[in-house]
């Protein structure tokens, strides 16, 4: 064959490459053929490269006997050579499939990704279904990963997701393969439009939504368009580092190629069935204005009917000299709003042909159901005129099928710009479909157009679809994924090491001449790589020294707020004239040697001394118990993977049974006090105390963090700070502008803020300075007083700490938090 694949095929579609049903005859179960460009092309790579093809069957099966027929010995369908052991059937319950596909893929994302929003709904027990649908096709996939390699186990196979049924699975994929050692490629291709940003952002779970695509490796969309917005989109909603130029995308420490690759149709298969098509119409000297659509409110039928009425009002020369033959595809005929679309449809089709047909004419020929692929050939090359003018549409292959069958004489191709088709297929002729009148003109163009321009469009047109047929595109998608056979495999494009270029993209609108800096840092993972023992989670030698000059800068004050104790976190560190803020803010200290520490209910202390000691009696294998004062954490780190989930599941119960809160951290799980206070409220008292209630107004905030328990903070000081996740997760939902891969990145995020901060002009004594600051600071502060500056510590010895058990009441914190809430607009430089 023509195409080689250096990976074994496994296509994940929400439905099979044939249709099953039960023979009325016989009773048993047989395959029918399934039209369609994609399983032309597709399907013999995947019965050449031994793959798999996972999909639903179309039927709701309870017999759990149930298996995939083999093809009949007279199949010669492109699926004909695909063993019924290579089809993994996926089988749903009705509800589920039923709130997965209608609920959820048809009355949201349909309308959504066709940017009519105002017909999209939002319901999260059909997101639910969602999820539930795409981690029951994932788990499908992994057992086609392991037939995968027991047939051909030096090779890697390629799963290939398709369409917006599907955009959630692979992350469940590429996380159950990783933890099982199998190495997979997996790309992901949309078949629909994908919106702007504008567009997306509408929907409630799309931080979710976007990083299941970028579980693959490689996603493709028909345009280039398409690709630059879902790079944008990821870049606002995921704070992701981002190449529009190389079209790449960095996403927990992988690089994500994103393609422009449009679909086409098996070009000499429509032209052989285009020549052997019987005349399925009776010859008539009336021109035939062809329309094919599947009945649907993104096709524009109803603005191509009044633009049919204008033509005949406007050029009655028309009338008994045209027809409209409209072919609709039922579609959705269970939905209400198809079922008024319809109605709709046939009320106006009978008022136009009630106010023009004659005795032996009427204007509108209509088809509301399905026609075979030969009569469709026929209809195109026999058409003078094509309509294929959708509202919006990925690609609309109509077009070019009736390109491919026009063999006889030339017809004309009108296109609405609003299909992906109308970007490469310019020779035809361009119409917007809500302009009626400008769509009348065009008709009546496309029907007086003389036979040398037909020819020459037509030419053109079928040249470009000849040369760029569904094999040139399986080739690309092969080639973007890394699995053609028949070239010299190229370097992937990966993004570089992320440099202080890029910090400075994030930053310099933000860190400018004049700022007062305020850097809040987590500790592990943030500032020290996670370790296997908290104790040898040792912050790097590079960047204590970058966090010591810039602590010695009189316009950066530093905090760091972790889930350790305030002495140990104190201890990893050990810099001078900084802020240390232990237990997540339970435990915060000055430089002047002010303390806070939060009240803790003496009953809880109690409880949480009784959750110690039965802790320590499962610490097995690896477990481990931290005791960090007024919180605790039981680490599994260490735990066989195996075991991990009985061992967590016996922790979670002992902290059920001792009456306290579950907090999951890393690999970790933590006892918390029962109090209003998280890293978000000591976040805001670190600025308060060290800045005055009126922080907001002059100074900048930049906070990183790693895990969730970061997140109280990011939500706090949305609006208010630039803040980073650091995470190499394949999927988190985070409120940070930005994310980082790593540790390291924070250290290049540390030098460019030295080297802003240090390049910066000399300031007049009382100019922003700390000092003058904290002046002002005794007079505002009402929880702490201070004694003197941060430098104080810096003449001989450590501060003497002035514990002051204080509380920040709701009420305070509160009208802080709305004095602070100025708006702050996330940076978007290209990167």
């Amino acid at each position: 064959m023509g195409i080689q694949s250096t990976s074994p095929m496994i296509v994940v579609a929400n439905r099979l490459p044939f249709v099953v049903a039960k023979d009325p005859k016989t009773g048993n179960y047989i395959r029918k053929q399934s039209a369609g460009g994609l399983v032309t092309a597709v399907a013999p790579v995947v019965v050449e490269t031994e793959g798999m093809w996972v999909g639903w069957s179309g039927l709701h099966i309870e017999d759990d006997t149930f298996a995939i027929p083999e093809s009949s010995p007279d199949d010669n369908s492109p699926t004909a050579g695909l063993k019924s052991e290579q089809v993994i059937p996926v089988n749903l319950p009705r509800k589920l499939f039923d709130d997965y596909y209608n609920g959820c893929c048809n009355a949201c994302f349909w309308p959504l990704f066709h940017s009519m929003p105002d017909r999209a709904i939002f319901e999260e027990d059909k997101w639910d279904a969602y999820r539930e649908v795409n981690e029951e096709f994932a788990k499908l996939v992994i057992q086609a990963v392991h037939k995968s390699y027991k047939k051909t186990p030096d090779r890697i196979p390629l799963v290939w997701i398709h369409d917006y049924h599907l955009m959630y699975a692979a992350n469940y994929i590429r996380d159950t393969c990783n933890d099982e050692g199998l190495e997979v490629k997996m790309a992901f291709f949309l078949h629909i439009p994908f919106p702007s940003w504008d567009i997306i952002r509408l929907f409630p779970w799309a931080d979710e939504l976007l990083q299941g695509i970028l579980g693959c490796d490689s996603v493709g969309f028909h345009l280039e368009d398409y690709c630059l917005n879902f790079i944008d989109c990821c870049h606002r909603k995921l704070g992701c580092r981002i190449d529009r130029q190389r079209m790449l995308i960095e996403h927990n420490k992988r690089t994500v190629s994103v393609h422009t690759l449009p679909i086409s149709i098996p070009y000499e298969r429509f032209v052989k069935m285009a020549e052997e098509a019987p005349v399925v119409m009776k010859a008539s000297p009336e021109q035939l204005l062809l329309a094919v659509d599947r009945l649907d409110y993104t096709k524009g039928l109803v603005h191509r009917f009044k633009a049919f009425e204008r033509l005949l009002e406007k050029y009655p020369e028309h009338v008994e000299k045209v027809n409209l033959f409209q072919v609709a595809v039922p579609s959705r005929t269970d939905v209400k709003e198809y079922q008024e679309l319809k109605e709709e449809i046939d009320k106006l089709i009978g008022q136009i042909n009630g106010r023009f047909s004659t005795p032996n004419w009427s204007p509108i020929r209509y088809i509301y159901g399905c026609i075979t692929q030969a009569q469709l050939a026929a209809f195109y090359r026999d058409a003078s005129v094509a309509l294929v003018t959708p509202l919006r549409d990925g690609m609309n292959l109509v077009a070019k099928e009736f390109v491919a069958c026009q063999t006889r004489e030339p017809g004309v191709l009108v296109l609405s710009p609003f299909a992906g088709a109308g970007v490469t297929m310019q020779e035809a002729l361009m119409v917007n479909p809500y302009e009626i009148n400008h769509f009348a003109d065009v008709m009546h163009r496309a029907l007086t157009m003389p036979k040398d321009e037909r020819e020459l469009r037509m030419k053109q047109l079928r040249r470009r679809e000849k040369e760029r047929d569904v094999n040139f595109w399986l080739r690309n998608v092969l080639k973007s994924a890394d699995c053609l056979g028949d070239e010299s495999g190229e370097s992937k494009n990966r993004l570089m090491p992320l440099s202080e270029e890029d910090i400075n993209s994030y930053l310099s609108d933000y860190v400018n001449e004049s700022s007062r800096l305020a850097l809040i840092l987590d500790y592990d993972g943030t500032l020290a790589p996670i370790a296997p023992s908290p104790c040898i989670a040792h912050l790097p030698t590079e960047t204590k020294k970058v966090l010591e000059r810039l602590s010695n800068m009189p316009d950066v004050n530093i905090a760091i707020i972790s889930g350790r104790s305030l002495d140990n976190v104190k201890e990893m560190v050990g810099i001078e004239g900084i802020t240390y803020a232990g237990n997540h803010g339970f435990e915060i200290l000055h430089p002047d040697g002010t303390m806070f520490v939060h009240p803790v209910p003496p009953e809880y202390q109690e409880k949480l001394r009784k959750l110690r000691d039965t802790l320590s009696e499962i610490c097995v294998n690896g477990a481990s118990v931290e005791d960090k004062g007024p919180c605790l954490s039981f680490h599994y780190r260490k735990v066989p993977v195996p075991d991990r989930t009985a061992v967590v599941a016996q922790a979670m119960k002992l902290f059920e049974e001792a009456g306290i809160e579950v907090f999951k951290a890393h690999m970790s799980i933590e006892a918390r006090p029962p109090v209003t206070w998280d890293t978000g409220r000591a976040v805001i008292y670190i600025l308060r105390t060290l800045f005055g209630v009126d922080w907001s107004d002059r100074i900048s905030i930049i906070f990183a963090g790693d895990d969730d328990t970061d997140e109280a903070a990011m939500l706090t000081l949305q609006g208010m700070a630039i803040t980073f996740r650091v995470t190499d997760f394949q999927s988190i939902k985070t409120a940070a502008n930005y994310r980082l891969p790593n540790t390291d990145a924070v250290l290049t995020m540390l030098r460019w803020i030295e080297r802003r901060m240090g390049s910066r002009s000399p300031k007049p004594p009382g100019m922003g300075s700390r000092a003058g600051s904290f002046s002002n600071l005794k007079s505002r502060s009402r929880t702490s007083s201070f004694t003197d500056s941060c430098r104080n510590t810096n003449h001989g010895g450590s501060p003497t700490r002035m514990l002051s058990n204080l509380v920040m009441h709701d009420k305070d914190y509160q009208s802080i938090v709305k004095r602070a809430s100025s708006p702050l607009l996330r940076m978007n430089s290209v990167i």
